[in-house]
């Protein structure tokens, strides 16, 4: 993660009657590199004229570890739209507030910070706003388009509490009751209609069987790095527990509709698995929220396509629009995609 640093704002801290302090500057970056970001100094035009090192400070100009702002541009304004545009976080104790009409995620691209003596401590960036709604409603509204065009989507939100053994457990049994009625995976009724331990599959390169089927594990993205490092041990706990001879496929996918600490799973035959997405997703969107579900655009691609059991992501590209003037608003089109 990029973090954009308020050169001047880091300073000019706990300045009295003092000079801007250059040693304040480097540890900053100094822990920001320790905590594994990636630091850009930004400094305003005054700056290399009221810091205490001019000598020092202008060669970090000249060697470009510092990097002014182009002459005649307001550096705050600069700084978040660099922010914006790199999709970085922001160092600084200034709340920007004059550009909140302007940059509406300031308060999540924020990173705060102190000094307790020549030691910097590093705080955390707000929450964004309004996370689940919008995104929600435009991975809804994807998969109703989806529906639309004959594909069927996984609806059903359990959302029972993730664990390893619990993935697996739940897993287990949604496979070894195949027969129920209650069969809950994206085509239902499947398992009914083929028993699982009977279903012979197509013969792949070098004479080797794929798995069975797939179990798509759909997680917050809070959540998906944990539940990645127990995808292995749940395929061999299932697979061993049913006595397969291939250890099913388990793919964790980022979900907007699962509440962070909980699961969902999406159980498919590997043959019945889309290896591409057949629909692009475009959405429209105002200014206010763009930027927002820009960021997210991946997790829209990953819901969608773990609830329709599409290998592969579709593509979501994501554009503003001067006609959609008030928050909220956005429209979706699906393009043909990767079958085409």
């Amino acid at each position: 993660m990029q973090v954009i640093v308020d050169a001047s704002n880091v300073a000019h801290f706990g300045k009295k009657d003092g000079k801007p302090s250059l040693n304040k500057l480097l540890k900053a970056e100094e822990v920001l590199k320790k905590l594994g970001y990636e630091p850009i100094l930004i400094a305003d035009a005054s700056l290399r004229h009221e810091i205490d090192d001019k000598e020092a400070f202008k060669k970090l100009l000249d060697e470009e570890k510092v990097h002014q702002v182009p002459a005649g541009t307001t550096a705050d304004h600069y700084i978040l739209n660099l922010a914006e545009e790199q999709d970085a976080k922001i160092l600084s104790n200034d709340a920007f507030r004059e550009f909140y009409d302007e940059f509406r995620d300031i308060n999540s691209r924020r990173i705060p910070y102190n000094f307790k003596g020549e030691n910097i401590v590093i705080g955390s960036s707000a929450q964004p706003k309004k996370i689940k709604n919008i995104l929600q409603k435009i991975c809804s509204q994807t998969l109703s388009e989806f529906e639309k065009k004959g594909y069927d989507s996984y609806k059903l939100k359990k959302n029972k509490k993730l664990s390893g053994i619990a993935v697996a457990k739940e897993a287990i049994d949604r496979i070894s009751k195949s027969s129920d009625e209650g069969i809950d995976s994206k085509i239902e009724g499947m398992f009914m209609k083929i028993p699982l331990f009977d279903r012979v599959m197509k013969m792949v390169e070098d004479a080797e069987r794929a798995s069975d089927f797939i179990i798509f594990v759909l997680v917050n993205p809070r959540d998906y790095r944990d539940a990645v490092r127990n995808a292995g041990n749940i395929a061999v706990t299932v697979g061993d527990r049913l006595k397969l001879d291939h250890a099913p496929l388990v793919a964790v996918r980022n979900d907007l509709f699962t509440k962070p600490g909980t699961f969902e799973l999406n159980i498919i035959y590997s043959d019945e698995i889309l290896e591409e997405s057949p629909f692009d997703v475009n959405i429209t969107i105002n200014d206010h929220d763009y930027s927002f579900v820009k960021k997210n655009s991946r997790n829209i691609a990953s819901t969608v396509a773990a609830r329709l059991g599409t290998w592969k992501f579709p593509i979501v590209s994501v554009k503003p629009s001067m006609l959609m003037e008030k928050p909220g608003h956005y429209d979706i089109n699906l393009d043909k995609g990767g079958d085409k």
